[in-house]
């Protein structure tokens, strides 16, 4: 799933490669992405692309004071091109979702792509005056960005959640999904299991400052990255998250796994649980 820095990215890449262009043709190749219906996806057409923005991990486009708002979900993506094919998508044909073209002021007609991969399908599409009037932006925490030390302590304080559950709430703190809090934790050595109350107020402070460490370096690694390189980019600044079974590239340990029903995630038990190895809920089931 696109988090923070991938987004990030790719509002900056809209910035670059869309704003000042005129929208053009909207297809919309499969009808259940599309979450508002008025205005309907249309409505864009022939509007001036004035800017982009991110909210949490949602990317936004805006075309004159109407927004393109966009939640990837887990497997989905956008994909520019220079070319596109001038023949309108047929629904329900492949991982296209939706097509936005767009005539630039050099002449040229590229267009983006929203597609999504596998057969559960989450990507969602609305169309907005404000961004606000979505109830996933509206209710968004702070940007772990954006928010400070302070206001992250107090967050923090206001919640006996596991740590791992409290730093991916989006209306607790936003932007930060399952890959970045294993990479967070596992800089700031805290177990994904430690309780917010337990943490300490050292503790508190590391975690705050790997979240600020780790997603501003990946920040800089991905934005100026073309969007089909965005997630190579990412893989290849984990340390933990994705690779089981791998050495920690810290201790040397062996990275492990807890799995769930639909995700997982990865830690080092040397690094952060004090060599204990946390309990694998679907490998407990099997053995039972």
């Amino acid at each position: 799933m696109p988090e923070l820095p991938e987004i990030a990215a790719l509002e900056q890449f809209l910035q670059t490669h869309a704003v000042g262009a005129v929208v053009g043709r909207v297809d919309v190749a499969a009808l259940s992405v599309l979450k508002t219906f008025d205005p309907p996806a249309t409505a864009l057409q022939g509007r001036d692309v004035t800017g982009a923005g991110r909210f949490g991990k949602h990317l936004g486009l805006n075309c004159d004071g109407l927004w393109l708002i966009t939640h990837l979900s887990r497997g989905g993506w956008l994909r520019w091109t220079d070319n596109p094919s001038a023949t309108p998508p047929k629904p329900g044909k492949g991982p296209l979702a939706l097509r936005m073209h767009f005539f630039t002021p050099e002449g040229a007609t590229p267009a983006f792509d929203l597609t999504e991969a596998g057969t559960k399908k989450r990507l969602a599409v609305w169309v907005v005056s404000d961004p606000k009037e979505i109830p996933s932006v509206a209710r968004l925490g702070p940007d772990a960005l954006e928010v400070t030390e302070d206001e992250f302590v107090a967050l923090l304080a206001g919640t006996s959640q596991r740590i791992k559950t409290a730093i991916v709430d989006q209306a607790l703190i936003a932007g930060i999904g399952n890959a970045y809090s294993d990479e967070i934790l596992h800089a700031a050595k805290v177990s994904p299991f430690a309780t917010t109350s337990a943490l300490g107020a050292d503790k508190v402070a590391e975690v705050y400052a790997a979240m600020r460490s780790m997603l501003g370096d990946a920040v800089e690694r991905s934005v100026g990255q073309d969007a089909a390189r965005l997630k190579g980019e990412k893989r290849s600044g984990m340390r933990v998250h994705a690779r089981t079974g791998l050495p920690c590239p810290v201790c040397g340990d062996t990275v492990r796994e807890v799995s769930y029903v639909d995700k997982s995630f990865q830690y080092c038990a040397t690094c952060q649980t004090g060599g204990k190895v946390l309990a694998d809920r679907r490998m407990s089931r099997l053995l039972k």
